[in-house]
């Protein structure tokens, strides 16, 4: 701080000298002090009193307030969702159920405790609501469920492929040892193709060589397939001997071991309905073959009718959900049984705005009594979504 001086004239007059003393600069230098010191003090004690001072707003940021929301709701919906999930109280005759079934369906208590997020002390079982719907249903799967704790597993291999018909998965885990494998089957009542996709049988067929230069054309690289409702995984095999892995979803159907005979190929099957939520994460294929089969009978079980525009938009969502951008959608060959059914396959599929790489529709005369069937067959590719 600077010194400030009063230079004051003496008067000419003697008896002015007192004042001229009282008005030295030393003395009103340390005034200016004392009156700068005071007026500091007093407003840092008006800053300090309580009741001068509001409460401060601790600023969060826009995203962070936003995430700290999301996830407690998102908490508050999971726990609410777990306590309804209690699937000992969807069964209306608890005691005419097999012990282990009872056992599995019991919540369990959390191995660390309660979880602070969520509130929860025990998890419920992850069994389908879909098996407690019906008695018929129900009496499958008490008969799933009846066997001996740690021993070998009982030889009813058609109940599981039942239940999933049914819609009634995930199914519930069982303590049992599996058998061994059974006798291998020969490839000629399997439904072993070798020929189809590699020679032309019909105009609406398209051939596996056609569709990757398709893609390659389209810069797309094809390295990793998903085939719906793929059968004995005969387009898998094709695929394989271009140098790229499908994963085939695969049921047995009429007793035959269609799943190890799959694996005996050395092809991955995935023991899956239709009707099920592909357990794959979004946007990891290349490309997501689809039949006749497959867009008939997704989402059949759950809905209650095969083939119902409800069914099939479900269907289409998850194929598009684990399909990458810029990935290929195979319609192969799909029949419709009339030109409204195949309206509204071609009204979903616009929905999603792919880009047609190909596109082949029309009619296949029937032979004798079969009717005249309306098809489509197409190479569509997914757009990139912001």
């Amino acid at each position: 701080m600077g010194s400030v001086s009063l230079n004051v004239a003496s008067s000419r007059r003697g008896g002015r000298r007192g004042l001229a003393c009282l008005c030295s600069p030393a003395l009103l230098n340390l005034l200016v002090l004392l009156s700068l010191l005071s007026t500091n003090l007093l407003a840092l004690l008006a800053f300090l009193s309580p009741r001068a001072r509001g409460p401060v707003p601790v600023p969060v940021p826009a995203a962070a307030d936003r995430s700290a929301s999301s996830s407690s709701a998102i908490s508050a919906q999971v726990a609410a969702i777990a306590r309804e999930i209690d699937a000992t109280r969807l069964v209306p005759h608890r005691a005419a159920l097999p012990p282990e079934l009872l056992l599995f369906l019991s919540p369990h208590a959390l191995p660390l405790g309660r979880d602070a997020r969520t509130g929860l002390t025990h998890m419920p079982a992850s069994v389908a609501h879909t098996c407690f719907r019906s008695p018929p249903t129900l009496a499958l799967l008490s008969a799933f469920a009846s066997y001996d704790p740690r021993a070998a597993c009982p030889r009813n291999a058609t109940l599981p492929h039942r239940l999933l018909y049914k819609g009634c998965e995930p199914l519930p885990r069982r303590r049992c040892l599996s058998r061994g494998p059974r006798a291998p089957l020969p490839s000629s009542n399997m439904g072993v193709d070798s020929r189809r996709w590699v020679k032309p049988r019909h105009d609406h067929e398209f051939l596996i060589d056609d569709v990757l230069r398709l893609a390659a054309a389209a810069s797309t690289k094809i390295r990793i397939g998903f085939d719906v409702a793929g059968g004995a995984a005969n387009f898998a095999a094709r695929m394989r001997e271009r140098g790229v892995t499908v994963v085939t979803t695969v049921l047995d159907n009429a007793g035959k071991p269609m799943n190890e005979f799959v694996a005996a190929r050395g092809l991955f099957p995935l023991l899956l309905s239709p009707a099920h939520r592909f357990p794959f994460y979004d946007g990891v294929f290349d490309l997501v073959h689809v039949g006749t089969a497959a867009l008939d009978e997704g989402g059949a079980p759950a809905l209650g009718q095969a083939g119902t525009g409800e069914a099939l938009e479900f269907l289409m969502f998850d194929v598009d959900r684990v399909l990458r951008a810029g990935g290929l959608l195979w319609i192969d060959s799909y029949m419709c049984h009339s030109e409204e059914r195949r309206q509204v396959v071609v009204r979903l599929i616009r929905r999603f705005g792919y880009k047609k790489l190909k596109w082949v529709a029309g009619e296949k005369a029937g032979t004798g009594s079969s009717k005249t069937a309306m098809y489509i067959s197409a190479v569509l590719q997914k757009p990139g979504r912001g």
